[in-house]
């Protein structure tokens, strides 16, 4: 699934997401989301969620 659409999204879902510093490799970091930062409905580089552990990043997958 896409972590493009805000609407597939819920604060304490398992997602993968990259960093911004990670952009060039692509490397994913997995988490909980605890908060959705992007108010669009769409982003097409992927929705920014804050993870539980602090981190920062656009979703890339989601997990269910």
């Amino acid at each position: 699934m896409s972590g493009r659409e805000r609407s597939s999204i819920r604060v304490g879902q398992h997602v993968s997401v990259v960093q911004k510093h990670h952009q060039a490799t692509g490397e994913l970091t997995e988490g909980v989301v605890e908060r959705i930062l992007t108010k669009s409905a769409t982003h097409p580089h992927g929705i920014k969620v804050k993870l539980s552990s602090g981190e920062v990043g656009r979703v890339k997958e989601t997990h269910d």
